[in-house]
């Protein structure tokens, strides 16, 4: 085995099948990017149709990119986005449950609207549309070649913050938790369940933090690292987890966050 084959064989993800969810921006996007680029054919899907058509234009030079618009926020929509795979694939391979939403309100007023539309989209439904998708999942794993399903929480899910966002860390802390019971669960399958906790990547969540140079100058300087997360950042550790290289690892949260849960 050459070294190039020896690389292909341990981190590959070309020819396997997989859905990103929220994948039309940040970091949903990003993990889509690099997914594609190592030669898996990705599925996107968001809320908003032109934002699908926009990221499935951006991202067909680099290879097999499909946009599937869906709002994923309730049951019924979980089982439209399963059914729309399953009528495209006999397999997923992969899953990455990015889909999500945060609101900040004073602990006062915080009321249950805040709550309900966050912990539905960014809790329940990561857990529904992985059960829809089970059999294609299933079809996809072997002791060889484990399926994987990667839901993607936040380092506000390990270390508070000042952000106010109580109903998004209840959330993403309850995923982080029901992600090692499903990897527990879905041993026998061959299905391993991962969380990645990202820290400071540009996004619409995190946009207030760089809306102009001065502010994005000062916030990065509080970074350990000194920068946000890049692409390479967001889907090296997705295609590691994804490929050979990480089938021993399942039920582990991982930050993915330049040092900021343990340094900063």
């Amino acid at each position: 085995m050459t070294d190039a084959s020896f690389y292909e064989h341990l981190f590959g993800v070309r020819g396997k099948v997989a859905l990103v969810t929220g994948g039309s921006r940040g970091i949903g996007l990003m993990i889509a990017e690099g997914l594609v680029r190592a030669g898996a054919r990705v599925y996107i899907s968001s809320r908003k149709v032109e934002a699908c058509e926009e990221a499935e234009r951006e991202l067909a030079p680099y290879g097999d990119c499909i946009a599937i618009p869906c709002d994923i926020s309730t049951l019924e929509g979980c089982e439209v986005l399963a059914s729309a795979i399953q009528a495209r694939e006999d397999k997923l391979d992969i899953l990455v449950n990015n889909a999500g939403l945060t609101w900040s309100l004073d602990v006062d007023e915080f009321h249950e609207k805040a709550w309900d539309r966050i912990v539905n989209l960014d809790l329940k439904s990561p857990f529904f549309l992985m059960q829809k998708l089970l059999p294609q999942l299933r079809a996809a794993a072997s002791a060889e070649q484990r399926a994987s399903v990667i839901n993607i929480s936040s380092v506000n899910s390990l270390k508070p913050s000042n952000l106010r966002n109580y109903s998004y860390v209840a959330a993403k802390a309850g995923l982080n938790q029901l992600s090692a019971q499903l990897a527990r669960d879905l041993m026998a399958d061959h299905i391993n369940v991962n969380v990645i906790a990202p820290g400071p990547f540009k996004s619409k969540m995190t946009a207030p933090l760089y809306a102009t140079e001065e502010l994005d100058q000062e916030v990065t300087a509080s970074f350990p690292m000194k920068r946000w997360g890049r692409m390479e950042d967001a889907a090296g550790l997705t295609i590691f987890l994804s490929s050979r290289a990480g089938s021993y690892l399942t039920g582990v949260t991982l930050p993915c966050d330049g040092g900021a849960t343990t340094i900063g």
